[in-house]
C-alpha cells in the first residue's frame, strides 16, 4: 500500500483548501482512512477519519470547518477544509488503518495506522 498526499498550498485566513489522498493497493475500500497534521516540535495531532461506511469523526478544533470524505471507485479521500485559520497551518498527512473492527475504537490514535503518505503542507497566513 502507498499514499501520496497533495492539495495543500497556501492560503489567507478564511479561505479553502482540499487536499486529497490517493491510495495504491487492494482492497481500499476495507481501510479506514484518516488525516493528522504536525507541526514542529509537536506530535502528531488527530484532524478527521472515515470508516469503510463513511462514518466519519472529527477533531473538535476542525467540526464544523472541515469535511473528510471518500470515493472507493478512485481510490482517493478528500479533506474539505473551509473557514481556515493561521493556527491550521501544518503538514498534513493521510493514514490507512487496516483493522476495520478496531476503526471505531483506535482512529484517534497515529499509532494504530499501518501506513502513511508523505504530507502536504498547508499555510494560513493572517
Amino acid at each position: 500500500v502507498q499514499l501520496q498526499a497533495s492539495g495543500g498550498g497556501l492560503v489567507q485566513a478564511g479561505g479553502s483548501l482540499t487536499p486529497s489522498c490517493k491510495f495504491s493497493g487492494p482492497t481500499f475500500g476495507s481501510y479506514g482512512m484518516g488525516w493528522f497534521r504536525q507541526t514542529p516540535g509537536q506530535e502528531r495531532e488527530f484532524v478527521a477519519a472515515i470508516d469503510w461506511k463513511s462514518i466519519t469523526y472529527y477533531s473538535d478544533s476542525v467540526k464544523g470547518r472541515f469535511t473528510i470524505s471518500r470515493d472507493n471507485a478512485k481510490n482517493m479521500v478528500y479533506l474539505l477544509m473551509n473557514s481556515l485559520k493561521p493556527e491550521d497551518t501544518a503538514a498534513y498527512y493521510c493514514a490507512a488503518f487496516n483493522r476495520p473492527w478496531d476503526f471505531k475504537k483506535d482512529y484517534l490514535k497515529s499509532g494504530e495506522y499501518a501506513y502513511w503518505g508523505q504530507g502536504t503542507q498547508v499555510t494560513v497566513s493572517s
